[in-house]
């Protein structure tokens, strides 16, 4: 069964996703860096995931990131 909020969560995957490639950061090495399994990380960002997760897990991936936590819930710019 769909949540409600299951769009969302894959809109903000997208962006963790995005940013971090980004970055040129690995799954493993954002997963090292705040301290979470690579696992854990790999189900947030899966496409079709339906993975929830809580405001310190997603503020740590912002912090990890070096993005406002915002930029997840905004569209992606061409030039960010």
């Amino acid at each position: 069964m769909e949540s409600t909020n299951d769009g969302r969560y894959r809109h903000i995957a997208k962006k963790i996703v995005y940013y971090r490639n980004l970055r040129e950061i690995s799954q493993d090495e954002l997963a090292d860096k705040i301290a979470i399994s690579k696992s854990y990380l790999s189900k947030i960002e899966a496409p079709n995931s339906t993975k929830t997760y809580s405001l310190d897990v997603l503020f740590a991936i912002a912090d990890g990131l070096e993005v406002n936590v915002i930029q997840f819930f905004m569209p992606i710019k061409e030039k960010e």
